[in-house]
């Protein structure tokens, strides 16, 4: 959940709402949560990229709001959530088609990159049906070397590589 917009955003209309879901999670037992964000969101691992420079530069004059409320997020998760274990994964470009063909083609669309910004493998996409299979899979096996994390998830670029 974030913003799409190109016009004002108030960041706590999000930050709010995640608040409220770490509020409910703790109350029902719930300690796992994925949390999908965006490059504007940077990390110290994270290593330069042009592309991402370029994106980021260009969300931040043309939709300043959706950049300001993506770090606002991402500091939500860093400040009140230190007690669950959440993974806010970052993502840049989401291109698919919407048909179920489109689909079944786009989930497996090459291997999924996980780590950070800039590393070897790391591009500025993936199919929306890819990450989505991404999404359930980690679910599944929880990606724990991934809690209170936010690492960036993408299209495999480069061929076969390992991820780190």
């Amino acid at each position: 959940m974030g913003p799409n917009t190109l016009f004002y955003v108030n960041p706590t209309t999000y930050t709010d709402f995640y608040e409220t879901v770490f509020r409910l999670m703790k109350e029902h037992g719930v300690e796992r949560i994925f949390a999908m964000s965006t490059l504007s969101v940077w990390q110290p691992e994270d290593e330069y990229s042009l592309i991402r420079l370029i994106v980021v530069t260009l969300v931040f004059f043309i939709a300043h709001f959706g950049w300001q409320t993506a770090r606002a997020i991402g500091r939500v998760f860093e400040e009140r959530a230190e007690d669950l274990d959440w993974t806010v994964f970052r993502i840049a470009g989401i291109p698919s088609g919407y048909t179920e063909a489109d689909w079944k083609c786009d989930r497996d669309d090459g291997e999924t990159f996980e780590g950070w910004i800039g590393q070897r493998g790391w591009t500025p996409q993936q199919k929306r049906a890819a990450l989505a299979k991404w999404l359930v899979d980690a679910a599944e096996d929880g990606k724990l070397r991934w809690i209170r994390k936010m690492p960036a998830v993408s299209r495999l670029g480069g061929g076969k590589m390992r991820t780190r």
